[in-house]
């Protein structure tokens, strides 16, 4: 398994994609349909209709890389959110490839006192 840097934003595309779209392709949605630019330092995170594949492009100083995990028997749990981008973090990402629902993934509630003592 990989593991990309925890300083990376990370933009997942909540539609579905035509898989057949390669670099350039993807770079246009993330321009036009997210509002976002492809060589900020960030990845952007795709998926087609039944959510078996996932596709992530990124810049790196003097290219485009793109990755690409299909699954077998499997799909993968899309965040349901009405945006069409949801940003998450690297290991929000981590937990998405591992087939984890980012939904029922909660923390402890936050509280406040106005004294220790």
């Amino acid at each position: 398994m990989f593991h990309l840097n925890a300083n990376l934003a990370v933009y997942l595309h909540r539609g579905n994609v035509d898989f057949r779209k390669n670099i350039n392709g993807l770079c246009v949605v993330v321009e036009h349909d997210l509002g976002l630019d492809p060589f900020a330092h960030a990845i952007f995170v795709f998926g087609n209709r039944r959510k078996d594949r996932i596709k992530i492009l990124g810049w790196n100083r003097n290219g485009f890389w793109l990755l690409q995990k299909r699954l077998e028997d499997a799909r993968f749990i899309w965040p349901q959110q009405d945006s069409a981008v949801v940003e998450l973090t690297v290991q929000q990402l981590h937990w998405l490839l591992d087939g984890i629902d980012l939904a029922a993934m909660r923390g402890h509630r936050a509280v406040s006192y106005q004294r220790a003592a």
